[in-house]
C-alpha cells in the first residue's frame, strides 16, 4: 500500500517571482536607444553637416541645440495633456514622430529647414521620455520596478557608446543623409514590435491627476529634481568638452575611445544598478554621486598619466550608467501615481543642465582653460552627494 506524499497547503507554498515582461521592456529600451541616436547623431557628423549645408560648424552644431531647446519646451506640456491616453498607442506616435523627423532631416535641403525639424524632434523626446519610465513601471510588478526601469533605460548607454559612433562611421562613409534614414528604418521595425508585443496600459484617471504646482511640492520631487540638475551639469561640463581637455592634459588618448570605453563601463553600471535598484535605491546613489567627485579628483592628481585617465573614464562611466535608472526610480518612488509628470519635470531639468553644461563649460575652458572643469565636476558632484545624503525621508529613503 502506497503511502500518499504530503502536500504542502497552497498558502504555505512559497509564491514564485513574476517574470519580468522583457520584450516589451527591451523594445522601450530600443525606443530610447532611437531617442538618444536621433539627439546625438549631429556630433559625430558636423564636418558632414557643415559641408554639405555650407554652414560653419558652428551653426551645424545648433541643430544639437535645436533638438534640445524642444524637448526642454515640450515635456511638461505634452506630458500634463496626455495624462490620460493610454500609454501604448502615445509611444507608437512618439516613434512615428522620429521616423517622420529623421526622414525630413536626411531630406533637409539647408540648415534652416533641418532646425525646424530638429526642434520637433526634440518635442517628441520630450513626450516619450516623459513617459517611458512610468510605463516600464506599469508593465511590469511593482517589486520589480527598478528592474524594469533600468532595462527600459539600457537603450541610452548602447546608443551612446555604439549607436553613435556608428552612425557617426556610416554617415563619413555613404553621406551623413544615410545615417539619419538608417535610423528611420530602425524606427519601422521597432514601432511594428511594439504594436505587437508591448502590452498596453490605461492612462491615468481624471480624478486621480494633480495639478502641476502640487506635482512639483510633492515631498522629495523637488530634491530629486534638485540632485538631477547639479550631478548632470558635472556629468556634462566634462563629456561636452572632453576633445578640449584631453588635448590639453596632454593624455595620449583619442576622444573617440575615450567615450567608447565610458559608455562600454556604463553598461556594466547600469547591470549592476538594474540588478540592485529594487533594494539598495539609496546606497547606489550616494556611490555614484561620490564615484564622480573620486573622478574629478583622479583627473586633477593627475591629468596627463594615461593609466589614471582610464580609470577615471571607467569609474565615471560606471556612475553615469546607473545615473537615470536611480533618478527615475526616485522619482516614480516619490510621485507615485503623478510619476508621468515628475519624470516630464525630470527630463525638462536634464536637458537644462546639458545647456548649462554646454554654456558654463564653454566659459570655463575658454576662460581657466579646460583644466577647470575637474574642479567644477567635484564641487557640483559634492553638492549631489549632500543633497542625497540629506534626502533620506522621502527622495532617497534607507528603505
Amino acid at each position: 500500500m502506497s503511502v500518499p506524499t504530503p502536500q504542502t497547503p497552497t498558502s504555505e507554498r512559497p509564491e514564485r517571482e513574476p517574470r519580468l515582461p522583457i520584450l516589451a521592456l527591451v523594445l522601450m529600451a530600443s525606443s530610447g536607444f532611437i531617442i538618444i541616436m536621433t539627439e546625438t547623431l549631429p556630433a559625430g557628423l558636423l564636418p558632414e553637416l557643415a559641408s554639405d549645408l555650407d554652414v560653419s560648424a558652428g551653426a551645424a552644431g545648433q541643430l544639437i541645440t535645436a533638438y534640445a531647446l524642444g524637448t526642454v519646451l515640450a515635456a511638461i506640456p505634452t506630458i500634463a495633456t496626455t495624462r490620460g491616453v493610454d500609454r501604448k498607442p502615445l509611444l507608437v506616435v512618439g516613434l512615428l514622430g522620429f521616423l517622420l523627423a529623421n526622414l525630413l532631416t536626411a531630406i533637409a535641403p539647408s540648415l534652416v529647414v533641418a532646425l525646424v525639424v530638429r526642434f520637433i524632434a526634440g518635442a517628441f523626446s520630450g513626450l516619450v521620455w516623459g513617459m517611458l519610465a512610468g510605463y516600464a513601471r506599469r508593465v511590469a510588478a511593482p517589486e520589480q520596478a527598478g528592474r524594469a526601469i533600468a532595462t527600459a533605460m539600457a537603450g541610452t548607454p548602447v546608443a551612446l557608446s555604439i549607436g553613435t559612433p556608428l552612425g557617426a562611421w556610416v554617415g563619413s562613409v555613404v553621406g551623413w543623409r544615410w545615417s539619419f534614414a538608417g535610423v528611420s528604418a530602425l524606427t519601422v521595425i521597432v514601432v511594428l514590435l511594439v504594436l505587437a508585443c508591448v502590452p498596453n496600459v490605461a492612462g491615468q484617471r481624471s480624478t486621480d491627476r494633480l495639478p502641476l504646482g502640487r506635482v512639483f511640492v510633492i515631498p522629495g520631487v523637488a530634491v530629486v529634481l534638485g540632485v538631477v540638475f547639479v550631478w548632470m551639469l558635472a556629468h556634462n561640463l566634462l563629456y561636452s568638452y572632453i576633445a578640449p581637455y584631453l588635448d590639453v592634459a596632454g593624455v595620449e588618448l583619442r576622444p573617440d575611445l575615450a567615450l567608447f570605453v565610458f559608455g562600454i563601463a556604463a553598461l556594466v553600471g547600469i547591470w549592476i544598478t538594474g540588478t540592485l535598484i529594487d533594494r539598495a535605491l539609496r546606497p547606489l546613489t550616494l556611490i555614484s554621486t561620490a564615484a564622480f567627485v573620486a573622478v574629478g579628483a583622479l583627473l586633477l592628481a593627475a591629468p596627463a598619466s594615461l593609466s589614471v585617465t582610464i580609470v577615471a573614464i571607467v569609474l565615471w562611466g560606471l556612475a553615469f550608467g546607473g545615473s537615470a535608472t536611480q533618478l527615475q526610480t526616485a522619482m516614480g518612488n516619490a510621485a507615485e501615481d503623478s510619476v508621468d509628470v515628475a519624470n516630464a519635470m525630470l527630463t525638462t531639468v536634464f536637458n537644462l543642465a546639458i545647456f548649462g553644461g554646454g554654456a558654463i563649460g564653454a566659459i570655463l575652458v575658454d576662460g581657466n582653460g579646460p583644466s577647470a572643469l575637474p574642479i567644477a565636476m567635484i564641487a557640483l558632484s559634492a553638492v549631489a552627494l549632500t543633497v542625497v545624503a540629506l534626502g533620506r525621508q522621502r527622495a532617497f529613503p534607507s528603505r
